[in-house]
């Protein structure tokens, strides 16, 4: 699995309030919730955003509530993939259950910027700045969970193991 995208950058502790605000979590329908993505901390990122584009991030991205409306929004507004310092465990744990590949990577994280094209490649790992031409290191996802994340989700990845 590959992804390449136009980067939006955010900083340290984006929490899932941030990502999809309370307010809207009277619903449950990931279009919708997906309109709402990232409202608070950037106004302009729903239009602006398109599919297959990347959310790169510093430290403890995710922190807050345990609710995987956040990770659905993102997934759903056409985020690609995510990449960051580090991430708060539990929004690492739903992202992949409900299918949105997520990176760890401090030097991508610092050194990549909004704006830029980057390129990721699950199965090795490897980040490419395209638009600078540095590569990073990523941990690859181990065989199971790329399955997982192809399937798009836990759930999906399950019903098909029946």
């Amino acid at each position: 699995m590959k992804a390449q995208g136009t980067v939006f950058k955010y900083g340290d502790n984006v929490d899932t309030d941030v990502i999809i605000p309370a307010r809207y979590l009277n619903t449950s329908d990931p279009a919708e919730l997906a309109r709402h993505c990232m409202e608070d901390i950037d106004k302009t990122f729903i239009q602006k955003v398109r599919p297959g584009d990347i959310i790169v991030a510093a430290r403890n991205f995710g922190c807050g509530s345990s609710r995987e409306h956040a990770p659905i929004a993102i997934k759903e507004a056409g985020v690609s993939c995510v990449i960051a310092a580090t991430f708060a465990r539990i929004f690492y744990r739903n992202s992949i259950n409900i299918g949105l590949p997520i990176l760890e990577c401090p030097e991508a994280a610092a050194e990549i910027s909004a704006g830029d094209t980057v390129a990721v490649d699950f199965a090795t790992g490897k980040i490419t700045n395209v638009t600078t031409g540095r590569s990073f290191q990523a941990e690859p996802f181990p065989p199971f969970m790329q399955k997982l994340i192809a399937a798009g989700g836990l759930p999906q990845y399950m019903s098909a193991q029946d």
